[in-house]
């Protein structure tokens, strides 16, 4: 019977973790479906940044206490508290064997003078650094600190689970239970090893989703945003001014002398300077507080912000046709500017506000303009933007429109 509720709970945990749309909603799912199949009621999720050399707290999920945020943004642990990780494991992988759970408790006696244990350390995931069980022939770190926290925090006992995920150690999983509940026992951290390994699964699952969406919607050469990425991303912002008058300004840019840098130079350094220029537009977009950088295509970037006000992203604009003005190749940068701060007339589209910043942005290459052209600040551009049938939607068709007087 006991074997038919763990099957249970182990497709449970898989299907949670395979209906999460977003990282955070993967882990989540990993610990509550891991804290329900142990009986627990707190569990937590941490990944090891060997880079950095510390394990990451990723979600507190269950019965949290004051101190404990759902998802820390800076909640870590020096990786050297963990010895289970970088050489527990690494020993029992080198002589066959696969990583196991284990157990601690916070009935364990104080640290005897010179045992095996880092008296003194501070907690960890869950409550501090984890003590491998049950492997003959070798004597088991003592986690102290793990202890006192379990104390500290009102819990009785925890099972703590390495995740190995391609071949290597990525983290742990970690599940408590309160003061006063029956405590973990070695079945129970068998089981936490199985739940580890389908926690993994779906963690791969989810990285590969990732990896997928990211190829969607960034640009190869630059690493910026591409075309859909800004199409997703301006129909939210303009729903969002819609609903709540945040001000939605779009930099459209056309660098230029592009075609002239290929054919003298070739395609290589054209590539060059595709890319510095897109640093560019990156760096001066970083003065715009969530602003989105991309590049639609060809010589074609433009810049998303949302919130700030229309004379700061003019702002941002006129540095970026500076700085792209000092570009070792290439002749500048056309820039127009639309943004929902200025009178450009009712927006209810993210197409409309595209075609208003692409008619300013054909009007500064038009008059080969140092500085970025403002619609709503220049009469002409709303002329501009206004004067195509309705039914247009291609950009180049657009370029090629008569200007307004």
């Amino acid at each position: 019977m006991r074997e038919d509720v763990r099957l249970q709970a182990v497709v449970a945990l898989a299907q949670a973790m395979a209906a999460a749309h977003t990282p955070r909603e993967c882990w989540r799912a990993a610990a509550l479906g891991a804290c329900d199949a142990l009986g627990g009621t707190f569990a937590a999720l941490s990944t090891w940044q060997r880079d950095l050399g510390r394990l990451k707290v990723l979600v507190n999920a269950g019965r949290r206490t004051p101190d404990e945020e759902e998802f820390p943004d800076s909640e870590t642990y020096p990786v050297h508290q963990f010895s289970e990780i970088t050489e527990f494991l690494h020993d029992r992988w080198a002589g066959g064997g696969e990583p196991n759970a284990w157990v601690e408790t916070a009935d364990d006696g104080d640290p005897a003078p010179g045992a095996y244990g880092r008296g003194g350390s501070v907690g960890g995931p869950g409550g501090g650094p984890v003590r491998p069980g049950g492997l003959p022939g070798r004597a088991e770190p003592r986690s102290w600190g793990r202890v006192a926290a379990l104390r500290r925090r009102g819990r009785g006992s925890c099972v703590v689970a390495p995740i190995v995920l391609h071949g290597r150690a990525w983290g742990e999983l970690y599940v408590a239970r309160p003061v006063g509940a029956p405590a973990f026992d070695r079945d129970d951290a068998d089981f936490a090893t199985v739940l580890a390994s389908v926690v993994a699964a779906g963690i791969a699952q989810t990285e590969r989703l990732e990896e997928v969406r990211k190829l969607a919607f960034t640009d190869p050469l630059t690493g910026l945003a591409n075309r859909r990425a800004v199409d997703t991303r301006l129909d939210e912002a303009v729903d969002r001014f819609l609903t709540d008058g945040a001000v939605v300004s779009l930099v459209v840019c056309d660098l230029n002398g592009l075609k002239h840098v290929n054919d003298t130079h070739g395609h290589a350094v054209g590539d060059r300077l595709l890319e510095r220029f897109g640093s560019l537009l990156s760096c001066c977009g970083a003065r715009l507080p969530g602003a989105l950088a991309a590049r639609l295509g060809g010589d074609e970037f433009c810049l998303l912000a949302v919130g700030p006000e229309a004379d700061e992203v003019v702002a941002a604009a006129d540095e970026l046709c500076v700085r792209a003005g000092e570009l070792e190749f290439g002749e500048g940068v056309a820039c127009g500017v639309a943004s929902t701060g200025d009178p450009i007339g009712p927006v209810r589209s993210a197409r409309r506000l595209f075609r208003l910043a692409d008619a300013a942005q054909y009007r500064a290459k038009a008059a080969r303009s140092p500085k970025p052209v403002v619609a709503g600040r220049d009469g002409s551009v709303v002329r501009l933007a206004d004067a195509p049938p309705a039914g247009h939607r291609d950009r180049r068709r657009f370029r090629d429109a008569r200007p307004g007087g």
